[in-house]
């Protein structure tokens, strides 16, 4: 391997199979950031998947991420955070910034390419595994949640921790998670609590739990398969040789508290969900507890949002979700409390966020509007072909 190739953030290979095929292997390299997703990364990847899905002799992708921590712990917050100074100091919160949030090169780039990514994910027309390991988070569940098959391990970890840092579950997270059994996605949005395996596939985010010491036996059987001509043929083979190597483990807590979870969450109102959160028994489980304390310090802005979003997002055709997103997400990088989440969490590391609106009476519905007022027409919007 030569120096070029250790220093890509994102490896490409291919492994030959039976039937005359080949396997995509593409692998996530940036471990120093838990694999977290740049604009170059998105970039590389969406291409060769483009690649790849041309490729008659490609019978099916693997997507994976290196290092022993991580599959994908999420977006490059670095340098959205980066965008985010620079627009402000360009604008200096100019009055006319909340009804157009463009301005910010990096921002409006990032979030379309990754978005577009992750549907082409969602609509790819050969079998894509997609290997969750580790510690899989907000960009990670947007690469993984849309592909056809989906492994996690007995050390995975899923979540959607965007509160903690003034954003909302984006990367079609307002479709995903209004389809969590029980309603339990309101409360993962708001919480952030991170799900194992076992509520991983409960939560419909996963398929099924393979121990990370057989993902070489997997690759193995994946390369000695006769694959079908037929890419509905071949995820069925797939699906049947990912049962040969597949465990199970006992309910975790999501499961566990799901029938308060869902009293919680099917209050009248997003205050009333938030007042049965906290008021809820956790007792001696430290996962319950861990998610009242994300509540209680995440962003208010953060809940309406990722609140009023999946209010919309469950009845949208996915396609529609993302362009939806995209507006809240330029938004939120223009006038909201995402540079202070990040300012807080990885810049000066103080973990004392300021958040405006600072209550979430403040954090109305009323307020929210105005981060889904788009600033194009509907055919100018940036991801208008996704669907088409």
């Amino acid at each position: 391997m030569n120096d070029d190739a250790i220093e890509a953030s994102v490896l490409f290979a291919e492994r030959d199979a039976g039937n005359g095929k080949r396997i995509g292997i593409a692998t996530l390299n940036a471990p120093k950031t838990l694999n977290g997703l740049s604009l170059e990364m998105a970039r590389l990847l969406d291409a060769q998947l483009i690649q790849w899905a041309a490729d008659d002799d490609i019978a099916l992708v693997v997507l994976q991420g290196t290092g022993e921590k991580a599959f994908c712990a999420g977006g490059d917050l670095q340098g959205l955070y980066r965008g985010m100074r620079e627009q402000q100091q360009r604008d200096r919160w100019e009055a006319d910034a909340f009804a157009d949030p463009r301005g910010n090169p990096h921002a409006e780039t990032f979030f379309a390419t990754e978005y577009r990514l992750d549907y082409r994910i969602h609509t790819y027309p050969k079998p894509l595994l997609c290997w969750g390991h580790g510690i899989v988070m907000g960009g990670g569940i947007g690469l993984m949640s849309g592909a056809s098959h989906r492994v996690v391990s007995e050390r995975s970890k899923l979540a959607f921790p965007e509160i903690t840092v003034g954003l909302f579950p984006d990367v079609g997270g307002s479709w995903l998670l209004p389809r969590v059994p029980d309603g339990a996605g309101l409360f993962l949005a708001l919480t952030g609590a991170p799900l194992d395996a076992s509520d991983a596939i409960h939560a419909g985010l996963a398929d099924v739990l393979v121990p990370e010491a057989r993902r070489g036996d997997v690759f193995d059987a994946i390369a000695e398969t006769d694959w079908a001509n037929d890419a509905g043929a071949r995820r069925a083979q797939l699906h049947a040789l990912l049962a040969r190597f597949a465990d199970t483990t006992a309910p975790g807590p999501l499961q566990r508290h799901a029938a308060r979870i869902r009293i919680a969450c099917a209050q009248a109102t997003l205050e009333d969900s938030v007042v049965a959160i906290a008021a809820l028994d956790a007792n001696d489980d430290a996962w319950l507890r861990n998610a009242q304390t994300t509540l209680a310090a995440g962003a208010p802005g953060s809940a309406r949002l990722g609140y009023e979003l999946q209010q919309r997002g469950a009845a949208l055709p996915l396609a529609d979700v993302f362009r939806l997103e995209y507006i809240v997400a330029l938004h939120c990088a223009a006038h909201g409390d995402f540079a202070e989440g990040i300012r807080a969490l990885l810049i000066d590391k103080d973990r004392n966020p300021h958040w405006q609106p600072a209550t979430l009476a403040a954090a109305s519905a009323a307020w929210a509007q105005s981060f889904f007022a788009a600033p194009w027409a509907a055919h100018e919007h940036p991801l208008a072909d996704l669907g088409h």
